[in-house]
Order: structure tokens, then C-alpha cells, then sequence
């Protein structure tokens, strides 16, 4: 049964499975409180991935583009991983501040075991800052600054499979600065039988991504435009280090799904929009998932209207033409284009409304009317 979300004391409760209810456990102190056991890990006291020592106590961060030199006693752009006298250590591992039951049409994954669950966690904060965020509320913010509680990797697995969830999704927030939680709870979630799958911005370095990658079963990237100067002025990010983390994904074979929000005079230009879905077909292939999503008005952007459902109808037009085969409109139910489609008879494979799947007509991942394979993962 599909639940809209955890309350706060649905995750003070998280510790056990107690028959067929919620599996949450006590989660623990606040950073500053005190800490044994387990809840250390909550206490910053986890050591970080993906950093080398520099003399003089100094540390440089090799996760993610930015590269960060941190000096001992400070904390790196994503203020989640903080220089304690020379051991970077990361003050998110564990430490839950939304955990979510949804379909797994809302992340949007389309071509991913159409009408299941995941159980969906994140913890605070984000390594860039896009100034249209919709989660702002938790991705800009200090571990100190949002309630959590702890939830090792094992309760994360126990959580999903007790909730009927089929994944453990990372998500809301970025999965690359809770990456070292991630990565452990991936394995569990491996172990257990249990896919993950990783919502994320793409802005992450290649090792760190390869590494994961061995733990994921899909990838769903927000390509959040395809100009750089987009990048720089309203994401703080870069747009070729993504580009690369796509097509490190294509490569290693992971199922793997695009999303653009269009931003009424940003980023929704005919002739970017083209580039973007050019560059998809050339360097991907046709059968990658693209989703041109509807914005509106939040975080530091509340000044613009929402997307023209024309400009998110000529997008997937656009996209189309250049030959990507599963082109989608997202953020408007009721729209024939959130269906997939079959590539060569026409017909509907999957009929959705929103975020909810209404019809399948495949078999064996094929088409039911003339055999054709639908790209994605179906069981």
C-alpha cells in the first residue's frame, strides 16, 4: 500500500520489525548530545570516502568537482564533511531527516518496475545549490539545523522490505554528500535482494560514481539544462562534469533515466532543448528515458511563472524528432505523455495518470502487440 510519508514519529520508531507494521528505530542524539555504539556514526565520527591528507593537517576532497581544501576545524561547500584534526569525517551517516514510501513513478524512474514502491531516505544537505530547488528546506541546510534520527544501513533494508518496497531509493536531497550511507546501505540492500537506485544531480567524480554504480541496479540524473553559463548562475555547478557522469553510467550498463526542468526563459529555448536531445542520441543512444518536467515557483525563484504546457508538449516534440524513443512530460497529469509508448507500432505499453500506473501492456518486457523490447528493468 502506497503511503504518502513517515511522520516524525514513525522515525523515532524505527528498530524492529513489529509484525507487518513500519520497521523504525530510536534513532538517537542530536551532534552535539552524547553518542555510544552505533549512534556515534551520527556524531560525526564516521570517517569519510574519497579524500587525501595534505601537510599540515589540511584535506582535500576528492568526491565531488569541487575539489574542496579543507582546513582542519572547517567544512567542505556541502558543509556535511568537516575536517576534524586531519580525518575528514562526515556528519551525515545514518542521520534520516525524510523517509518517504513512494511509487516509483515519482523520482520519476518509468522504465523501472512500473507500479512498485521505494522507501525513500535523505539526509541534509547538497553540493550545489540550484536556485530553484524544491527541497530546499533540508538540501540548504547544516546537519544541526534539521531534526534527524539515526538509521544504520541494515534498518534502511528492514524499513524497505517491511514496507513491501522492492528498492531503497536515495533521494530528495543529493545521494553524492551522503555518499559513504549510501554506499553501505547499497550493499545491505544487495545482500538483502533488495535494489537501489540513486536520484541524483551527476555532479559527483568518476571514481566515486563507478564505485557506487556496483551497488545500483538504476541511475536517474537531473540534467538541469544544456548550457554552462545555466550552470554557473543558477545551479553553482558545472555542466561537463555531469555530462561525463551520464555517460559513465551509460557505460558501466546501469539502467539509467534523464529529467530537464524547464524554466520558463532559462533553460527552455528550442534550439537547447535540441542541442541537449541531440547529444543524448549521439552519446547514449535513443533508448535513454528523457522527462521534460513542468517548474514552479519555489526556493529563490518565485518571481517565474509556471512552464507553458506548450513549451513542455514542444519539448517532448523536439525530442521526438531528433530520435530519442521515450520521451515523457512530467508535473502534468493527465497528459497522454506520460505513457510510454512502443518505438515501432505506436501503442501504449504503459498508461499512467500522475504518478500512478493504470495499464501494462508488455510481456516479458516486450511489447503485448507486436514483441517488440521496452528498455528498462521489469522484474
Amino acid at each position: 500500500m502506497y503511503r504518502k510519508g513517515l511522520s516524525r514519529r514513525d522515525l523515532l520508531k524505527l528498530a524492529g520489525v513489529a509484525g507487518a507494521g513500519l520497521l523504525m528505530a530510536p534513532l538517537g542524539c542530536s551532534r552535539s548530545g552524547p553518542a555510544s555504539g552505533a549512534e556515534s556514526e551520527a556524531a560525526g565520527e564516521h570517517e569519510a570516502l574519497a579524500y587525501e591528507k595534505l601537510d599540515g593537517g589540511v584535506v582535500h576532497c576528492l568526491l565531488c568537482p569541487r575539489g574542496c581544501t579543507v582546513r582542519p576545524g572547517q567544512r567542505g561547500y556541502c558543509e556535511v564533511r568537516e575536517n576534524q584534526a586531519g580525518t575528514y569525517k562526515t556528519l551525515v551517516y545514518g542521520r534520516v531527516c525524510a523517509a518517504h514510501v513512494d511509487p516509483i513513478e515519482k523520482k520519476p524512474l518509468f522504465h523501472f518496475l512500473p507500479g512498485t514502491t521505494a522507501f525513500s531516505i535523505a539526509t541534509v544537505g547538497c553540493n550545489v545549490e540550484c536556485l530553484f530547488c524544491q527541497n530546499w528546506d533540508i538540501s540548504q541546510k547544516r546537519p544541526e539545523e534539521i531534526p534527524s534520527s539515526y538509521v544504520p544501513p541494515t534498518k534502511v533494508v528492514e524499513a524497505a522490505r517491511a514496507n513491501g518496497c522492492p528498492t531503497v531509493a536515495f533521494t530528495y536531497t543529493e545521494p553524492t554528500i551522503f555518499y559513504e550511507f549510501a554506499l553501505d546501505t547499497a550493499q545491505e540492500a544487495r545482500k538483502a535482494g533488495v535494489h537501489s537506485v540513486t536520484i541524483s544531480n551527476g555532479f559527483i567524480q568518476a571514481e566515486p560514481m563507478k564505485r557506487i554504480c556496483e551497488e545500483l541496479t538504476a541511475v536517474k540524473v537531473d540534467l538541469k539544462g544544456f548550457d554552462e553559463e545555466f550552470y554557473r548562475k543558477y545551479v553553482n555547478g558545472e555542466l561537463k562534469p555531469v555530462l561525463a557522469t551520464i555517460e559513465l553510467v551509460r557505460k558501466l550498463g546501469k539502467h539509467l533515466e534523464l529529467v530537464t526542468l524547464l524554466i520558463p526563459g532559462l533553460n527552455d529555448g528550442e534550439e537547447q532543448v535540441k542541442a541537449e536531445c541531440q547529444w543524448v542520441v549521439r552519446n547514449l543512444g535513443p533508448d535513454v528515458p528523457m522527462h521534460f518536467t513542468r517548474f514552479h515557483p519555489d526556493y529563490k525563484m518565485t518571481n517565474l511563472p509556471e512552464t507553458p504546457v506548450r513549451t513542455l508538449m514542444r519539448a517532448r516534440e523536439i525530442a521526438v524528432s531528433e530520435g530519442v524513443h521515450y520521451a515523457y512530460t512530467g508535473n502534468l497529469p493527465g497528459s497522454d505523455y506520460e505513457n510510454t509508448f512502443c518505438p515501432k507500432c505506436g501503442k501504449k505499453v504503459i498508461e499512467r495518470y500522475g504518478m500512478y500506473v493504470s495499464g501494462m501492456h508488455m510481456t516479458d518486457g516486450k511489447c503485448a502487440y507486436c514483441s517488440t523490447p521496452i528498455p528498462g528493468v521489469w522484474t
